[in-house]
């Protein structure tokens, strides 16, 4: 995402946030006593073997609510959803604005019961700044280290690269990628992921954008690296658009109780990919995302037919 898209004038939606931190309060975090929800389903890391639920958590736009008590307060409620219904991976950047610092609190508020797995980003043109803004983005989250970071939208990337995988070589870091979003800047993309030491990459995917299903999926499954895709709903647009029809009866087979989780399957049973990481600020959508990583996933054949059915609408 471009930086002139830095999430202008989110802040100033109290009425939104209100909403949704009402919303949060009306469902209750843990499940009750002696119950627990069903396991998500997860998939290893090709590097290391570590396994990783479906699902995770972005924080584009929605985690930009500056210094808003009541909007904070809705993000933590929906970190301490996501959480409580198993998910582990939270992905930001220095580019969403205050999104750092919002999680940072929320992680603060939920202490010991984050078990969070840390994504984030470098993104600034000069190379000799980054462990600096690293350093800064860190100290935003509260945690001792991050468990990956990634060159974010290829900024400086052969600078920045060089930084990771030094922090990875001395144990500061576990794991280093690299991003794009909306199909920008696939060919320099490919490269990079044949010729360095990549343990994730990061890109958009959905039942629209499948680009990515000609050369980087397979790409990644043939180099060992996991796959992160973001913008699954297309920012919302592709689940507004989705929602003025009818679910087909396919949906049901698949234990799908909206688009949502449509979308999410259709991304997720993709063998390559390891992570979805929608954002929302509802704790009611954070549930209904995260039941995408349980139940039957699509195999090839209905993969293909999802995929027709949603272009064809």
């Amino acid at each position: 995402m471009p930086p002139s898209e830095v999430c202008m004038g989110i802040t100033n939606r109290p009425s939104r946030w209100r909403r949704a931190l009402l919303a949060a309060a009306a469902w209750p975090w843990l499940p009750s006593s002696g119950a627990t929800a069903p396991a998500l389903r997860t998939r290893s890391l090709p590097r290391g073997g570590e396994a990783l639920p479906l699902v995770g958590l972005g924080s584009w736009i929605t985690f930009n609510v500056g210094d808003d008590p009541a909007a904070r307060r809705a993000c933590t409620e929906v970190m301490r959803a996501f959480f409580a219904g198993g998910g582990r991976m939270i992905d930001s950047s220095p580019m969403y604005g205050s999104s750092q610092a919002v999680i940072g609190d929320g992680l603060a508020a939920l202490g010991g019961l984050a078990p969070v797995f840390a994504a984030d980003k470098v993104w600034i043109g000069s190379g000799a700044r980054g462990p600096a803004q690293i350093e800064q983005s860190r100290r935003l989250w509260g945690v001792p280290r991050f468990d990956l970071l990634q060159v974010h939208n290829l900024l400086a990337w052969e600078e920045h690269l060089a930084t990771l995988l030094e922090m990875k070589a001395q144990g500061r870091l576990r794991y280093v990628g690299i991003t794009t979003s909306e199909g920008r800047r696939h060919r320099e993309f490919e490269q990079i992921m044949q010729t360095q030491p990549l343990d994730f990459v990061q890109f958009s995917y959905n039942l629209l954008d499948r680009e990515a299903e000609q050369r980087l999926l397979p790409l990644a499954q043939e180099r060992g690296i996991a796959v992160i895709v973001n913008r699954p709903f297309r920012e919302g647009a592709l689940l507004r658009a989705l929602a003025r029809h009818p679910l087909p009866g396919w949906a049901a087979e698949l234990g799908c109780d909206g688009w949502a989780q449509v979308a999410l399957k259709f991304i997720v049973s993709h063998p390559a990919v390891t992570c979805a990481i929608p954002a929302t600020s509802r704790v009611d959508h954070v549930r209904q995302n995260l039941g995408a990583a349980r139940g039957p996933l699509p195999d090839a054949a209905l993969r293909a037919r999802m995929a027709a059915h949603v272009a064809a609408l």
